[in-house]
């Protein structure tokens, strides 16, 4: 039996919230700070997967849509009259992502000057360096390259995010099963990045002797390792009032231009992700505006609108995975993923710590570092929070990493990946 894709879209918020009451019930959940909506929709498709195994139930989610009004925004015109098949959770990727670009201000960059820039280079050689490892060694075990791509910077520095919105594109390059596979690596990547963090931050602060320098109040980490939930999130939109709707329209305009901007460079041959000219058109507005005293594009907004989105768009897919899908490429999936936490760790200690000034501050970034390298920034913060309690305040960490992790990687990253993509389409 199928289920219209439209269940996806009317079950996602429950499979979100029952995942946040997970993640608030289940001590190891929280501790490892597993996104509430990958918790639900894992839940969900492993039901669906153990009834089909047991044949107590057989059925699957259907993933496309047709309807013209749920596809418009997301598919240009000439295409759109055709009425083609879209995957029902990519308005709610492709906003997310946008938001993202919404927030990639100059003005934020600049509060953490070189250091951020510094960052930022240091955590674009590692997604580089991850993709290199997990493609070689994915050949090596006679494997697909693009498994070690899926193994590699699209889950260990994109994260469950990135690694859903590159799957149609893996996909289309050759390799089954994408979205089961890079699942899979990301929540691989989130424990382990939780792992590691303190263990090196912690081990670097004891080896070198190192002392933090900040005032003991000097602490920028307050609420931030906690996300605040999809009720919260929807609340704070409706306390807002009316200065949330041009922010919103604004959104939604880049996603419609975002869409011709992909649909040209698409035309030229070149693998590219539908979301990135969207993601593109969000940081040229932002800061056009931003240049122009357009004081209304409130960040605090568009990063409760990423939430939502993000929130929504993962319980979607993760609910109508293919779990069968996992299991013919489980055993070298551990293989390049345990590589991956070990080059992680080691450069975090070697690279991370040496390239952002071998103090106090670059100790507690390193083990940020392992968080959002390997998973997600708020296993960043999560970290760097776990060692400033111990060791005292970091202030400098706290702005540079979640700068860094929460929108310029993410840029990076993506180009990064497409570069690879196209290098190794079959």
């Amino acid at each position: 039996m199928s289920l219209s894709a439209w269940w996806t879209i009317l079950l996602a918020l429950p499979v979100l919230w029952l995942g946040e009451l997970l993640a608030r019930r289940v001590r190891v959940l929280g501790r490892f700070h597993i996104p509430p909506p990958v918790i639900g929709g894992l839940l969900v498709s492993l039901l669906v997967w153990a009834g089909n195994v047991t044949q107590l139930w057989t059925g699957r989610f259907e993933t496309k849509i047709t309807a013209r009004w749920w596809t418009w925004l997301v598919t240009i015109e000439p295409q759109w009259w055709a009425a083609p098949a879209q995957g029902a959770h990519l308005p709610f990727l492709v906003m997310f992502f946008t938001c993202i670009g919404l927030n990639a201000s100059w003005s934020l960059v600049k509060q953490g000057s070189l250091q951020v820039v510094r960052f930022l280079i240091l955590a674009g050689a590692l997604a580089v360096l991850q993709n290199v490892c997990g493609v070689a060694l994915a050949q090596a075990l006679g494997q697909s390259p693009l498994l070690g791509l899926v193994c590699g910077s699209v889950s260990m520095t994109g994260g469950h995010g990135t690694a859903l919105g590159f799957a149609g594109d893996l996909e289309q390059a050759g390799l089954a099963g994408a979205d089961v596979l890079g699942m899979a690596a990301a929540t691989f990547g989130l424990v382990a990045g939780g792992l590691l963090g303190g263990p090196i931050g912690g081990g670097l602060i004891r080896r070198f002797g190192l002392k933090s320098t900040a005032p003991p109040h000097a602490h920028l980490e307050a609420g931030a390792a906690t996300p605040a939930g999809i009720l919260a999130d929807f609340r704070a939109l409706f306390q807002a009032g009316k200065v949330v709707w041009p922010n919103l329209l604004l959104l939604l305009g880049c996603v419609k231009l975002g869409a011709w901007v992909s649909g040209w460079i698409q035309m030229t041959g070149i693998t590219f992700p539908i979301y990135m000219g969207a993601m593109l058109c969000g940081v040229t507005a932002r800061n056009v505006l931003e240049r122009a005293g357009g004081a209304w594009v409130r960040t605090e907004i568009i990063e409760t609108l990423a939430a939502i989105t993000l929130g929504i768009f993962l319980s979607m897919a993760l609910m109508s995975l293919n779990l069968v899908e996992l299991a013919r490429a489980a055993g070298p999936m551990l293989v390049i993923l345990s590589l991956q936490a070990g080059c992680m760790a080691l450069f975090a200690w070697f690279v991370t710590y040496r390239g952002m000034g071998r103090g106090f501050e670059a100790a507690v970034m390193a083990g940020g570092h392992c968080g959002f390298g390997l998973g997600a920034t708020p296993n960043a913060v999560a970290n760097m929070k776990a060692l400033v309690d111990k060791f005292g305040p970091a202030p400098r960490a706290f702005l540079v990493v979640p700068v860094v992790g929460a929108f310029l990687i993410d840029f990076v990253n993506a180009l990064n990946i497409t570069v690879f993509l196209n290098l190794l389409k079959e």
